[in-house]
Parts: C-alpha cells; structure tokens; sequence
C-alpha cells in the first residue's frame, strides 16, 4: 500500500504553492485583510480555471472527477498561503449540497457559495440542527425561507448561500441569493456574517430523506479541510521561527543554539507532524468512505486546530518583539489558527465526541 501522494497530486501541491505565493505575498494578503471586500474577486476566477472548484466535480457537471484527495493537497496550501477567498465555505461546506446550473457555475468559476446552518440561540453546531428555527414554506420549485442565520462563514465574499430549513418532513437544504455587508470577526481573511431570511426566494436542493446524510457528510468534509488548512498554518508559521532563529543573534550567536529557543520549534516540529498524520489519515477516510471517517475527522480537527494555534503562539515568542507587531505576518496566521479552533464547537466538543464514539465499541 502506498501511503504518499501521487505524482499528479504532488504537482497539484506545488502549482498552488507557486499561484498563491505569487498572488497573495503577505503584504497583499495584509492589505485584503484590511479592505472593505477582504479578499480578491478576481482570484475565484482563476483558481476555477486552474481546476481548484471542480476536482471532485464529475465530468458531466464540468468538473475533472478526480476526489477529495486532491482537494485535501488545495486546502493545506491555501491554509499554508493563508488565501483570504471563499474556497472553504464553496468546496469544503457546500459543494456537496449543489446540484445542477449552481454547480457548474461554481466549477466554471461564476459564482461561489457558503453553507449556513447556525442561528442565534441556536442550533449553533451541526448536531444541534434538530432545534433549527428557520422555515421553509412553498412547494415544487417556488419556496420561500424565513429565520436568520449566523456565524455564516465568508458571506461577504459568496453570492448564494446553501440554508438549513425546516419544511414538511424534517429538514431541507435550499439555495437563496445573498447579498451582505462584511461582518466583523477576529480573522478579516474569513469573515462571518448574518444571514436574515424574510420570506426569501429560495430553491430546493436536497430534500428531507436526503438531507441528513448530505449534512453528516458536509460535516465530516469541514472538519478534515480546516485540520489541512491548521496544518498548512502550522507549517509556515514552523517556518518562520526557524528562518528568525538562524538569523537573528544574541551574544554572537543565533539564538537557535539556546535550548529555551530550540526546544519551541522542536514542539511544534512534533506537533505539526502528528498533526498533518492524523489530517491525511481523516482525509484519505473521508475520500474512501472508511468506516473510521468519523473518529478520524474528529481526531485530525481536535489536534491539528490546538497544534496551529500552538505553534503560531511558540513562532510569535521566539520572534521577541517583531512577532507581536501589526505589520508581521504572523498575527493573521494566528487569527486563522483561532478561527479554525472555534468552529463548530472548540477541540474539547470534538475530543468529548470522539471519546464517546470509542467508548461506546
């Protein structure tokens, strides 16, 4: 059995490298961060046509009909780039959920998607949707929704968002055309925002006696992308403290040599290895549809969010007093770090289900 990567998919690697480390240098990614669209409409365009949309997409519907494999190599390197676009909530949330001309638009690169299921009070995670309040109401091809949503992750960068409604039956997944202010959140590469539904247009995609596999699924897919993009942060952020420690000296020396140096880039060495481990595991289950798909996903989320926000934490110290200025890098990857930790509920929640799921063989 061959545990690596292919030849394609390394190529795919180090294609979206080179893209991203050309469009997005951390200057441009600092100045997106700080605009009011907060990222590059222009990049979605590209990225389609570099193939990025439409990898597990079949070829009926536009798309190269390769796997999640290959999205998993995308999502560690825009992790890794720190890319401020809507490729996780478009390809990690919600592809799954389109059908049809939404979904060969999204290959072709015309339009980009993001899933919102939260709501104020709750349900605020994937296992709490059985409380969902917002309603659907309608028939055929004519609904309308009617609720609000929250914590809707890059609503200010989509153009249609794919809603967890109530309707006859249990709960459906509709489409329905958004069009949002930026919201505030601690990591302006990924904002969120809030969604509110007054009667608004919106189509059916998937309906009860399907949706519930649809959204498992869909949570599963999250889950795996952002411990890729965690472990993506986590390596460059291992990077940058071992390009400082080699350079920067005190008493003549590269302050490498001294132990209470070393040994922060040492852990996050280990932690980042564990990390992308468990992060290719999860993602090689989730492609194949492995029985452990679960335990895994919950295993490689837990680690790889409290590994990213380690190291990022460790890279800051061993900086000294650059790594806590507004104008390096690292406070965005850390930011990232953070958001990732917190979604869906912090490590804790992932590491009390997981410990339930083993408990309960």
């Amino acid at each position: 059995m061959d545990f690596a990567f292919s030849e394609e998919q390394e190529m795919l690697r180090q294609g979206a490298r080179q893209f991203l480390s050309n469009r997005f240098s951390p200057e441009r990614v600092a100045e997106l961060a700080q605009s009011d669209e907060g990222w590059d409409p222009s990049s979605w365009k590209q990225i389609a046509e570099l193939g990025w949309t439409g990898l597990s997409v079949s070829e009926d519907d536009g798309g190269a009909g390769m796997g999640f494999l290959e999205e998993a190599v995308l999502f560690e390197e825009t992790g890794y780039g720190l890319y401020p676009g809507p490729y996780f909530s478009t390809v990690g949330l919600a592809l799954p959920a389109l059908r049809g001309e939404i979904l060969q638009r999204v290959v072709a690169g015309d339009a980009a998607v993001t899933f919102a299921w939260a709501e104020p009070g709750g349900p605020l995670t994937f296992d709490d949707l059985r409380s969902c309040g917002t309603k659907a109401e309608g028939s055929g091809d004519r609904w309308t929704l009617t609720g609000e949503k929250v914590l809707v992750p890059d609503l200010n960068a989509v153009g249609h968002a794919v809603v967890v409604a109530s309707m006859p039956g249990g709960l459906g997944l509709f489409l329905t055309d958004v069009d949002a202010a930026p919201g505030t959140t601690v990591d302006t590469t990924r904002r969120l925002g809030a969604l509110h539904l007054a009667g608004s247009p919106a189509t059916l995609l998937v309906a009860p006696g399907e949706a519930a596999a649809v959204i498992a699924g869909i949570r599963l897919r999250a889950y795996v992308s952002l411990a890729l993009e965690a472990v993506g942060i986590a390596q460059r952020a291992l990077e940058l403290a071992q390009e400082h420690v080699k350079t920067r000296e005190q008493f003549g020396k590269p302050i490498g040599v001294y132990q209470g140096v070393s040994h922060q880039v040492s852990n996050t060495y280990v932690d980042t290895e564990l990390s992308r481990s468990l992060a290719y595991w999860a993602a090689w289950c989730v492609a194949t549809g492995d029985d452990n798909a679960e335990r895994a996903a919950l295993a490689a989320k837990a680690q790889a969010a409290t590994s990213a926000v380690a190291a990022c934490e460790r890279s800051i110290q061993v900086h000294g007093g650059i790594g806590f200025t507004w104008e390096h890098i690292l406070h965005r990857y850390y930011k990232r770090a953070e958001w990732i930790e917190s979604f869906d509920g912090h490590p804790s929640a992932q590491r009390r289900a997981l410990a339930a799921e083993l408990l309960a063989d």
